[in-house]
């Protein structure tokens, strides 16, 4: 695999993944703080839903959005199919529930007392929720983390949805997978290690703020 390759591979992955990240961050943190700061009907089934939907394997996933994003299927007309926006949209209904997940847990453990002290104060039901969420930000920060580490190293999305394509929707996953299949278990060494180090990046940048926190 030549260099020029490897760092387009790298940068779909760091613009797949990383958008994906964002992108779930910005429906999970909202949905997260509604769901820790009400009581109603139906929250234990939602719940239950988001774990279950955690433990979903990558290629049921990708086989769905393949269903529904393949010509004959019902979103075909926008020839989303093998691109990087389709690879993107898949990571985020992925690491959606993981970071709704943590972001949940997040906030529960935010004092109640922080929003009740902003309402008294005159703060509006939306900048309560502000100073509930700036109370939790590492730990927020940490699901983020948490999705984008998720949504990086997974493999059945990106090839079923991606199709692999070289210099476009080929990112580090379904490269080692291609290398590999070659017998270049080198290449797929050196790539596997390029992950790693990635993955590792984000769990320190994690364990960082943890020690400054303390």
């Amino acid at each position: 695999m030549i260099f020029r390759e490897l760092l387009q591979a790298i940068a779909v992955s760091l613009k797949t993944s990383g958008g994906a990240a964002a992108f779930a961050s910005v429906m999970a943190v909202p949905l997260a703080l509604f769901l820790s700061s009400r009581e109603f009907r139906g929250k234990r089934l939602v719940l239950l839903i988001n774990q279950t939907w955690m433990a979903a394997p990558t290629v049921v996933i990708g086989l769905l959005l393949y269903f529904l994003l393949s010509r004959n299927g019902p979103l075909g007309a926008f020839g989303m199919l093998y691109t990087q926006s389709a690879m993107a949209i898949g990571q985020v209904i992925l690491i959606l529930p993981l970071v709704l997940g943590f972001a949940y847990t997040a906030l529960r453990q935010v004092d109640a007392r922080a929003r009740i002290t902003a309402l008294s104060l005159g703060a509006s039901p939306r900048q309560a929720g502000w100073v509930v969420i700036k109370e939790a930000a590492f730990p927020l920060l940490v699901a983020v983390l948490a999705g984008f580490a998720r949504a990086i190293s997974e493999i059945g999305v990106a090839m079923m949805l991606g199709g692999n394509i070289r210099g476009y929707t080929r990112n580090i996953t379904t490269a080692i997978a291609l290398e590999s299949s070659k017998g270049e278990f080198f290449n797929g060494v050196v790539l596997g290690a390029i992950l790693l180090g990635l993955t590792l990046g984000v769990n320190l940048l994690v364990n960082v703020g943890v020690r400054s926190r303390d």
